[in-house]
């Protein structure tokens, strides 16, 4: 729902004044902006010009927030034919990409885990450990820890509105421990609550870098790179980089809400034995749990096999064909597929395409848009045109200023728009900048990617930020000042591993 509609029906205050502003301001601001960019540069040629007018009109609506973010893509492409940017099949063609159905395969998938309980299952098993649910900190610990690794099997959105829950009972269960002094009535709304709130939000965020599919904004930067540079970042590549960075990331980010928000109380009365009850209550697994886990864990074999076969240099030319067809997109749209042919009981497969269709279509429009917005920024020669200028006006003419630039750009725009409309606005701009200035682009692209993901400051930066912002246990100053500590240590720790690990593993252009 776009700001101007959630004014619509809503008091206009706090919060929602702000977004009620801010999309007023887009509005107002669309034409202006769009007739200055199709008709001041006149030493462009007209494909530029009006690629340049399009995407004035999609950053400016994705940061304000007019029109829900897939609206403004739709619109977005619309313009990009209408103003001749290019023919309709060289617009459309980018939904075509592999990218486009790994988005869709992916979000069946985790579509599958959710109908069937299987994320709510491993999260209750992690929580129901001896001693986790006992303990103010080590219960915040685990909700980040399993907030993380369930980011990387479902969407960062579904892990906190998943969590959330549960997070409510364990914040209202200290809550009762925890009386006001001046009043003697109790509190929900505590550092604790604060604490727990936001490490939900912020380990969603952590788990969604780990590869190029666990995020969308991943998935959105990756696809730029290849339609940009035509080369796809490998998967082991990926991972080689933001493991580490995620281990880093997941450990500061605790200590930040630990430092920001020391909890009222140490113990949590009965924590552990209440999880444990929660998790026997749910049984053993069922059939349908068993086969999505299997199809999970064939998908993620299959996607790292052709890494595998290439690092171990095995030439037999079985193995080498069928690797080499393993798409990834390709893998799991088949492997998908078999959830609505295998049946858990008679006439009932796995998934109805009634729960599959609820997946979040307006996700896989954006990406698609924003693979579209790459690929003619390249075509028109927008794209190089910024990044001379860019280079020129900034005089960035090194890795490690580029990668800051990239950091801090990604961040800043994030912290006032979704992180997926950040890497798609962001990435765009840092390639041809690199180009520009002699730099392989593929490190500043990363660079770019993982600072959109690292806004942590406001409940619009991430939609687990706005999930648990929601709840109406994390007071917004709070938020604020853990969010600031969060990004400033967050800034050095992607530039070390990034540049670091991304020149040791040798990740360039071929």
């Amino acid at each position: 729902m776009s700001a101007l509609e959630v004014t619509t029906h809503n008091d206009v205050g706090g919060a929602s004044r702000f977004d009620f502003i801010r999309a007023r301001a887009g509005l107002w601001m669309a034409l202006p902006l769009m007739a200055m960019a199709l008709f001041l540069p006149q030493d462009l040629p007209w494909e530029q010009r009006a690629m340049l007018g399009v995407l004035s009109f999609v950053v400016l609506f994705w940061v304000t927030e007019t029109l829900p973010i897939p609206v403004t893509a739709l619109i977005g492409i619309a313009l990009l034919v209408l103003l001749g940017v290019g023919t309709p099949a060289e617009v459309y063609s980018a939904f075509g990409s592999p990218t486009v159905f790994l988005v869709i395969g992916a979000f069946i998938l985790a579509r599958a885990m959710t109908v069937h309980g299987l994320d709510r299952r491993f999260a209750l098993r992690v929580l129901s450990l001896p001693r986790i649910g006992d303990s103010t900190y080590l219960t915040a610990l685990a909700f980040m820890v399993v907030s993380t690794l369930l980011a990387m099997l479902v969407s960062a959105s579904a892990t906190a509105a998943m969590l959330l829950p549960i997070g409510i009972g364990v914040v209202r269960t200290v809550g009762d421990l925890i009386h006001d002094p001046a009043s003697g009535s109790k509190s929900y709304q505590t550092r604790f609550s604060c604490m727990l709130m936001l490490a939900i939000a912020y380990g969603a965020g952590v788990g969604s870098v780990l590869t190029p599919v666990t995020g969308i904004a991943n998935v959105i930067g990756r696809g730029t790179v290849e339609q940009m540079t035509g080369y796809q970042i490998p998967l082991f590549d990926w991972i080689s980089i933001s493991g580490p960075y995620v281990l880093g990331l997941g450990t500061l980010m605790f200590i930040a809400l630990v430092l920001m928000n020391k909890p009222e109380t140490r113990n949590i009365p009965n924590g552990s034995a209440s999880f444990r009850q929660q998790y026997n209550e749910l049984g053993p697994m069922g059939r349908g749990e068993k086969i999505v886990t299997l199809v999970f864990a064939l998908t993620v074999f299959l996607w790292t096999f052709p890494a595998v076969v290439n690092t171990f240099n095995i030439t037999n030319p079985v193995i080498d064909t069928i690797a080499s067809h393993l798409n990834e997109g390709s893998v799991v749209v088949l492997l998908a597929g078999l959830l609505f042919l295998i049946p858990i009981r008679k006439n009932t497969p796995t998934l109805e395409w009634s729960e599959a269709a609820k997946i979040d279509w307006g996700t896989v429009i954006l990406v698609g848009v924003g693979l579209t917005i790459g690929a003619m920024m390249k075509a028109t020669g927008l794209a190089e045109t910024i990044g001379n200028a860019v280079a020129e006006v900034t005089g960035v003419n090194s890795l490690i200023v580029l990668c800051l630039v990239a950091v801090v750009l990604g961040m800043v725009i994030s912290e006032t728009t979704s992180n997926t409309a950040s890497v798609g606005i962001v990435v765009p701009i840092i390639i041809p900048i690199a180009m520009a200035i002699g730099v392989d682009p593929l490190i500043p692209a990363m660079a770019a990617i993982f600072g959109g993901n690292a806004g942590a400051m406001l409940p619009v930066s991430t939609p687990p930020n706005a999930i648990v912002y929601g709840s109406g246990y994390v007071p917004m100053l709070r938020m604020i000042k853990t969010g600031i500590v969060a990004d400033l240590v967050t800034i050095p720790l992607i530039l070390l591993t990034v540049i670091g690990i991304g020149s040791a593993i040798g990740l360039s252009l071929p």
